[in-house]
């Protein structure tokens, strides 16, 4: 599909539509939806810019690329006079103070943020049924999951609620709710775009990422997006990623796979199949693939949770109903800790926090927390070799279709090991970009650190080649 952005912003220039039409229209289907995609409408605020941006054109103003297009923000940013629930009953009337670094980038662009949309509370979840406001419903079956955690923003931009939306990606959570509908999903490279701003889950994955249904909606966000911020000190510098430069492959000489993703019973027979389908085609182009060798599904599971359940029971630490947060008094200040967190935090929140917590404690820090933060290094250092090797990874997103809604609830470890192909690129910290191509749930496209550009790129040549 070509660019969205593009498209609108044409017609907003020939004043074919008005921003205000625009927005009202989005409105209206976000509003009427029946997928629990919306925890909050932004209309007042929607309709202010969009009469802002129709001024502009009226008085005979250019507008910038994305001045008066439409987009959807994933329920863990801060805009500042906003809900910033976390679908968290925690969190459900609490009102953020400041606006994500990243979000605002985009506001001063002229972007018009419509909604803050469902996901799993904190980010917890595989499926976006963990949230208070009901589960997200699948843009293709309703009757099966949207995927998570930000399976509200993929599902507004499959339905066309949304132009683009902005995820958080942790261990997959944007790649994954993309594949299950079908749109763009990127995780740009660790410190890429600033975090500040965004609820932080685990701080050494989080990354923010755009999702759209094409190619080029993804480059033109990130560059708006990207860049460093003195609030992030894991930000950096970093290349405008143009329209010309991901037009050719003359580059990409060798792409590999890992044959452990492919070669088990735990994969689904068609997404397997779909797979060695796409191999083969990109082998017809005069691409050499190459199967390599990597760390098994169960180990980067056990890594990228143990860690990750580390730094969110660190990070939800803050949130007690003292500063933060809806407080249920009791009879000492202990107990009204106690029972608000209890309350307050979803079933799979408090898993998470307790087994972060059991990782963290005396006793178990050195045999479980210090080995994960080993094994880590061990799997950086494996893609470090392998890129020596190849230019690209691919993968599936997901070694099954998505589950029917409830499914996941009752058994939380197989929404664990759903996440088995997208978990390792999040402890390497690389760019990964899901395509809506390859497979029945789409395909992994994947870099070295900081070749953000070379990911484009390559899902362009695969754009026209499966």
């Amino acid at each position: 599909m070509s660019s969205q952005i593009y498209k609108i912003h044409q017609q907003l220039m020939n004043k074919d539509i008005t921003c205000t039409a625009l927005v009202q229209e989005k409105l209206n289907l976000l509003q009427q939806n029946t997928h629990n995609t919306v925890n909050t409408l932004l209309d007042t605020l929607a309709l202010d810019l969009a009469a802002k941006v129709d001024a502009k054109i009226a008085n005979g103003e250019t507008i910038g690329l994305l001045e008066g297009i439409p987009f959807g923000i994933k329920d863990v940013y801060m805009v500042q006079g906003t809900y910033t629930t976390a679908s968290s009953d925690l969190l459900k009337n609490y009102k953020s103070a400041y606006t994500a670094t990243a979000i605002q980038k985009l506001l001063d662009a002229g972007a018009i943020p419509l909604v803050k949309e469902n996901c799993d509370s904190f980010g917890h979840g595989s499926s976006s049924e963990n949230t208070i406001f009901g589960a997200v419903k699948n843009a293709i079956n309703p009757d099966l999951v949207g995927g998570g955690s930000s399976g509200g923003s993929a599902v507004n931009v499959a339905k066309d609620y949304t132009i683009f939306s902005i995820g958080g990606d942790t261990g997959g959570s944007v790649r994954q709710p993309a594949g299950y509908n079908n749109v763009y999903g990127l995780k740009p490279t660790y410190g890429r775009i600033s975090r500040y701003g965004l609820m932080a889950y685990a701080s050494s994955t989080d990354c923010v990422g755009p999702i759209a249904k094409s190619i080029e909606d993804i480059r033109i966000v990130l560059n708006v997006m990207s860049g460093k911020d003195i609030k992030d000190q894991t930000s950096y510098v970093s290349a405008e990623i143009t329209q010309e430069a991901i037009s050719t492959t003359d580059n990409i000489k060798t792409v590999g796979y890992f044959k452990n993703f492919i070669e088990t019973d735990a994969i689904d027979a068609k997404i397997k199949s779909d797979f060695l389908e796409t191999i083969e085609k990109i082998k017809a182009k005069g691409i050499q693939v190459k199967a390599l060798d990597f760390f098994e599904s169960e180990t980067l599971v056990s890594t990228y949770y143990t860690l990750a359940m580390a730094e969110t029971a660190s990070n939800l630490s803050r949130l007690d109903g003292t500063n933060y947060g809806n407080r249920i008094e009791s009879d000492n200040l202990k107990e009204t800790y106690a029972v608000t967190r209890s309350e307050n935090f979803s079933e799979e929140t408090k898993r998470r926090i307790v087994g972060g917590n059991q990782v963290l404690s005396q006793g178990f820090s050195d045999e479980i927390y210090l080995k994960g933060l080993a094994l880590r290094d061990n799997i950086a250092n494996n893609f470090e070799n392998d890129f020596q090797e190849v230019d690209i990874i691919i993968s599936p997103v997901t070694p099954s279709t998505p589950p029917k809604i409830g499914d996941s609830l009752k058994n939380p470890h197989a929404m664990y090991l759903s996440d088995a192909y997208t978990v390792g690129f999040s402890l390497g910290q690389l760019p990964t970009l899901t395509i809506p191509q390859g497979t029945t749930t789409g395909l992994q496209i994947t870099a070295a650190k900081h070749n953000d550009e070379l990911v484009l790129k390559f899902a362009n040549f695969l754009k026209d080649t499966i």
